[in-house]
């Protein structure tokens, strides 16, 4: 998966004697206008995820589209940057590099654990199944890897990553998340090697033939996310 296992264990090791809320508020949903700027995206997700945490601001799931760039994880390789043409964030989260930009939907998902369960495992096993329950909206079979990252497609001989997956998690409160691609320059793809894997290629709802835009991806990604994560 696209995390960092050492900081998994390391959650793991540290749980809040802090009892749990009887009636969590519900999760704030919101949609970004246009392109968001990514330094703006992971200032803002900092601040609500200690808000969260210090129970003054509500959970958030945050929809956005980035301008094209490449974002490393905590376990990126130098090596699998193969041409930095877009700006190259490095980032907190676990993971490798992964491209962002127009027509691929990211969704931020800020939750604090302590209102389900303390198991980072569990939430990003969760957050799979999301996104295997929003593709199966548009008829297509997303599925889980064994050793790779994101979730991904069968195409006849191949297999492509259609989404992906990276979070970081602080005081139990988690941030960065999820993207879908809708319908992305597929190309942009090829200066990095996604995720560090190297043997299989990207591809988007578009690619597959379907006629879908941004808005019917976010109606799926909401109905999808009450199915798997209840009504927090």
């Amino acid at each position: 998966m696209d995390f960092d296992w050492a900081a998994v264990r390391e959650h793991e090791k540290v749980m809040s004697a802090q009892p749990f809320p009887a009636s969590p508020p519900k999760v704030e949903w919101r949609v970004a206008e246009g392109l968001t700027e990514y330094p703006d995206a992971v200032g803002f997700m900092e601040a609500r995820a200690a808000a969260i945490a210090e129970g003054t601001a509500p959970e958030l799931v945050w929809l956005v589209e980035h301008p094209p760039i490449y974002t490393a994880g905590t376990s990126a390789k130098a090596t699998d940057l193969l041409d930095a043409r877009f700006p190259v964030y490095h980032t907190g989260r676990g993971g490798q590099f992964t491209y962002h930009g127009p027509g691929q939907r990211v969704g931020y998902v800020m939750l604090n654990l302590k209102q389900s369960k303390c198991d980072v495992r569990a939430f990003v096993h969760d957050l799979e199944e999301w996104l295997i329950a929003a593709l199966a909206q548009f008829n297509v079979k997303g599925e889980r890897r064994d050793g790779r990252v994101g979730i991904w497609v069968g195409r006849g001989n191949r297999e492509d990553k259609i989404a992906a997956i990276g979070v970081r998690v602080r005081r139990w409160v988690t941030f960065h998340g999820v993207s879908i691609n809708v319908d992305p320059d597929l190309t942009h793809f090829s200066g990095i090697v996604p995720c560090g894997v190297r043997e299989h290629g990207v591809t988007s709802l578009q690619a597959l033939g379907l006629p879908v835009v941004m808005a019917d991806v976010d109606v799926a990604m909401k109905k999808s996310f009450a199915t798997v994560f209840g009504s927090r």
